[in-house]
């Protein structure tokens, strides 16, 4: 066994030693004698209870997601909540999307929240993470937890860990649970209930007291019933989705969905796709092809656990086009401050809230409107963060990211593809009544505001040897920053990890007020710019790329796209990703 890691094999002989079953036992060493690969990827290190939870493969090992290491990791969540809450008896609300093992892995986590004398809500069916981050506020929890790894591939599970208000963990929690996680080294330290005392189940009667929030959201419910029958084609990807967005839809007046009828099985093996992420072109195929079927106004599509949703519409030569998340983002932030503005809702102190890699067309639309923008680091729970800590104070509209995430109203502390997809829909109503589509609405905003063109680079490393190729990517981008891009200077730098926003032309550094995080973002002379961060939930190194110029009219638009789109591509080239 020469082959075999040291630390994988210590970690091994921990499990051997302790009061595991002996069929796991068994499989470990099966694994050990004729799988040393397969073995060192499982046990070389523990999967870290990161900044927003748990995520990886599932299976065997010490780096893997199963019920041992879900178990450990939530005593440790479950130790930082009675640590932190003044009560003898704290709630959790818990939920879980259509991946394999999702239920079970949620009826341990309730059995451990249980076993540590927690009032536990546990939702009987699977349903969407929005719906779990407005259950905890309804419940007034102290916490909660989704099972879901999001859009990742089928091998792959994950736990989202939720404070009490319905956001994802951010500081001081995170880092305090990830403390008190890598406390627990031994199944032996793990509270478990096996019975079912104090697990009380949330029914389906639930989904009509978050629809109702929903509804609240729409802007225009008489264009809605107008336009009752726009023709909106749905794929939930096999997830979640299914269980909410037709039934939101509904009640928002729309009668006319036509449904992906293979993805609209709950299955957890993604059949119809490689990967269920609606950023995928090829998850999007069998939707585009019934949205063509059916001469769609839009077509929607929602990844597992319904928190992100990615849409295609029909361009002036009548193709269908994806939209990307950017443009998503800016078409429904568009929407909601005109006509917040338009029936006399802006009252003076709203905001909207954006990550540091989205779109700056939307900062544009929020000045144009007299509405604040805050950025926040990637990731919705710092969105959700700026919600919390200016609640009372400013009015939170809306917010989103890149990766296809938006929410809308406070109510759900997280991404929420539901409400998203509402007033999408709503939004196809509008346009329509003015004789428009959704894409002429976007070259409207570019008309207006300019055109803002994004795009992005994913290059995934796994394993031992990734995350060193990672780690090594990002210091020599950080050490030896490029002067010049596509023949364009390097005017600016903002180091995100060290907090200085270095301007090259001033030679001078300013402090950048957001928390450290390992982001390096560069800007060329004429306004382009390009971001590079390490993922916080997969093993890449993503790199974000924007640009902007003007249109003179409409019939400029393609030829300006499409230079857009050369020059993005060009700098892709020159920092040799592709």
């Amino acid at each position: 066994m020469n082959n075999i890691n040291k630390t994988a094999k210590q970690n091994a002989e921990k499990w051997l030693s302790s009061n595991i079953s002996q069929e796991t036992k068994d499989a470990i060493i099966d694994m050990m004698e004729n799988r040393p690969e397969e073995f060192n990827e499982s046990f070389y290190k523990s999967l870290e209870f990161g900044t927003g939870g748990l995520r990886g493969i599932m299976g065997i090992g010490t780096n893997r997601m199963n019920e041992i290491t879900v178990s450990m990791a939530t005593q440790g969540f479950a130790n930082h909540v009675l640590n932190s809450v003044n009560t003898n008896r704290p709630k959790v609300v818990i939920s879980y999307d259509n991946r394999n093992r999702s239920a079970e892995f949620a009826m341990i986590v309730a059995k451990v929240f249980a076993g540590n004398g927690f009032e536990v809500h546990l939702f009987r069916e699977l349903r969407p993470t929005p719906v779990l981050s407005f259950a905890v506020r309804e419940f007034e929890a102290h916490a909660g937890v989704m099972i879901t790894a999001s859009h990742n591939p089928k091998e792959y599970n994950g736990y989202k860990a939720y404070w009490n208000d319905g956001g994802q963990l951010v500081s001081p929690h995170d880092t305090q649970v990830i403390e008190e996680a890598a406390k627990i080294k031994d199944i032996s330290q793990v509270k478990l209930q096996e019975g079912s005392d104090n697990i009380y189940y949330i029914e389906e009667s639930f989904d009509e007291v978050y629809l109702s929030k929903v509804m609240d959201l729409s802007l225009h419910p008489e264009l809605n019933q107008k336009h009752s029958d726009i023709k909106i084609a749905f794929t939930p990807l096999h997830g979640t989705g299914i269980t909410m967005v037709p039934k939101a839809l509904e009640r928002f007046g729309f009668n006319n969905i036509h449904l992906v009828e293979a993805q609209s099985i709950v299955d957890g093996n993604f059949p119809t796709c490689e990967s269920p992420n609606p950023e995928d072109p090829s998850a999007m195929k069998m939707g585009l092809d019934l949205a063509k079927k059916v001469d769609a106004d839009i077509l929607m599509a929602t990844d597992p656990d319904a928190d992100r949703v990615g849409i295609a519409v029909r361009d002036r030569s009548g193709d269908f086009v994806l939209i990307n998340g950017n443009q998503t983002a800016t078409l429904l932030t568009y929407y909601i401050l005109k006509n917040y503005k338009d029936i006399g809702r802006l009252k003076g102190n709203e905001m909207i809230i954006k990550t540091i890699v989205t779109s700056e067309l939307i900062q544009k639309i929020a000045d144009s409107y007299d509405v604040k923008t805050y950025d926040v680091l990637t990731g919705f729970k710092f969105i959700a963060d700026k919600i919390r800590s200016l609640e009372g104070k400013e009015t939170y509209l809306c917010g989103g990211e890149e990766s296809y995430g938006f929410s809308i109203g406070d109510f759900v502390r997280d991404k929420d593809a539901v409400s998203s997809c509402c007033i999408l829909a709503e939004l196809v109503a509008w346009a329509k009544d003015q004789g428009k589509t959704l894409y002429d609405i976007l070259i409207d905003i570019y008309q207006e505001y300019g055109l803002y063109m994004e795009d992005q680079v994913s290059i995934t490393y796994r394993g031992m040897a990734g995350t060193e190729k990672i780690n090594s990517m990002m210091r020599e981008f950080r050490n030896s920053p490029p002067k010049q891009v596509i023949g364009l200077d390097v005017v600016n730098i903002k180091d995100y990890q060290e907090r200085i926003d270095h301007d090259l032309v001033q030679n001078t550094k300013t402090h950048i007020d957001l928390p450290v995080s390992n982001v390096l973002q560069y800007y060329l002379e004429d306004g382009s710019r390009f971001t590079v961060r390490p993922s916080g939930t997969e093993p890449k190194i993503k790199f974000y790329f924007g640009v902007k110029s003007q249109i003179q009219n409409r019939d400029h638009f393609e030829t300006a796209l499409k230079a857009s789109e050369q020059k993005i591509e060009a700098i892709i080239q020159e920092l040799g990703l592709q």
